[in-house]
């Protein structure tokens, strides 16, 4: 049998074309025989990953064991699955390889995807806890976690992404992630009323209860108004963890406020360095927060994948955006890099290669993908926290 880490190495990270039964056939050889602990489920565009680390990090911090699968990593591939507050072990991930392995067989065992493969390790991995909190890959219906059943769905701000696997205008997309839909969703704040009446149809038809973010009263916003003040959480970050809260509300876990003061969101506007900020967004769904969450002017340390909206995310960044300083990133996916400039010189924004250096004079966004903040953590040597 192979090692988890060989095992991953022959197969692909991204297909343009997937098959939606083979997670469905894999997850049926396993089921029966592992445990099921309460699930949550987070799906949407912006967002899952604070927001499911909010919650898991309260309802850990109350004494519940807790493991959170996220995606992707940035630097380390153990990133993905974090229990209790730290990263999975490497013998921690490979005992519970060795289980899933034999329990698919090699032929599945093989046959699946890359992140199907890691979803279900996540089942695996996390069987014996209080809690799992989910977070989906690019989708919702078909995604590979939405075989297993969960307590409840968080839906995160729904916006345009993945046209190429999700549907060609909102509606589309939207309808494939809300089809993930539990018998119970907290639905986070959207920037469409389009996705709303989605959901309220959607919901109709399986019979599920919906909970509304503006319909919730927070009744712990200031005590949480203030930590976030003083960990310099941007407003978009502030309501992904009021919205934490009212998951846990609604799942009936108990925790203290008090604990949000030791949550660490790495890689979501966070501040690195004193003139630096990091932020794994990628798309104009992200560039809106991020701009409302800008003060002054910043150097853009910059790239993006071919498959986002260049154009879009760099006129919503514009205004806050000084100069640009453009990035290379490792991975097939990467834009053309002559086309970055092309567009750079028609917004009229001056630009230039990051070379590794930083300038303390500087105020410093990091923003673009996983791969832009991997690029820049690289180049510096600085490493992930959980």
């Amino acid at each position: 049998m192979k090692t988890l880490q060989k095992l991953l190495t022959t197969k692909p990270i991204y297909y343009t074309k997937f098959d939606p039964t083979r997670i469905v056939k894999a997850y049926e050889l396993i089921k029966n025989r592992i445990s099921h602990p309460k699930r949550v489920q987070l799906i949407g565009t912006n967002g899952k990953g604070s927001t499911g680390r909010a919650i898991a990090h309260l309802a850990s911090s109350s004494g519940l064991r807790v493991g959170h699968f996220t995606s992707p990593h940035i630097l380390d591939f153990k990133e993905r699955y974090w229990i209790d507050g730290k990263f999975a072990t490497n013998e921690e991930l490979e005992i519970a390889h060795e289980k899933l392995y034999k329990l698919l067989g090699q032929e599945m065992a093989e046959s699946l995807s890359y992140f199907e493969y890691q979803a279900l390790l996540a089942f695996i991995l996390f069987e014996n806890l209080d809690l799992q909190v989910v977070e989906a890959g690019l989708g919702g219906e078909f995604d590979a976690t939405s075989v297993a059943n969960y307590e409840l769905t968080v839906v995160v701000p729904i916006g345009f992404d993945h046209s190429d696997f999700l549907g060609e205008n909102l509606k589309q997309i939207a309808t494939t992630k809300l089809k993930a839909m539990a018998s119970k969703a907290l639905i986070a704040k959207q920037n469409s009323k389009e996705v709303y009446d989605i959901a309220k149809s959607v919901a109709k038809d399986i019979g599920a209860k919906l909970y509304f973010y503006e319909e919730l009263d927070c009744k712990k916003e200031e005590q949480i108004l203030e930590i976030a003040k003083q960990n310099a959480w941007a407003n978009y970050l502030i309501e992904n963890i009021i919205n934490a809260t009212f998951a846990l509300d609604i799942l009936g876990i108990n925790y203290k406020v008090e604990d949000l003061a030791s949550l660490k969101l790495f890689g979501r506007f966070y501040k690195i360095m004193p003139n630096v900020t990091i932020d794994v967004g990628h798309n104009p769904l992200a560039a809106s927060a991020i701009v409302k969450a800008i003060e002054g002017k910043v150097t853009l340390i910059f790239n993006i994948l071919g498959d986002k909206d260049l154009s879009k995310t760099l006129d919503i960044l514009k205004p806050k955006i000084k100069d640009v300083e453009i990035i290379k990133i490792e991975t097939q996916r990467a834009t053309e890099l002559k086309e970055i400039e092309n567009l750079l010189d028609s917004l009229e924004l001056n630009y230039s290669y990051f070379n590794g250096e930083l300038d303390d004079s500087k105020e410093y966004l990091v923003f673009g993908s996983f791969y832009v903040v991997e690029a820049f953590l690289k180049s510096i040597k600085l490493g992930v926290s959980c």
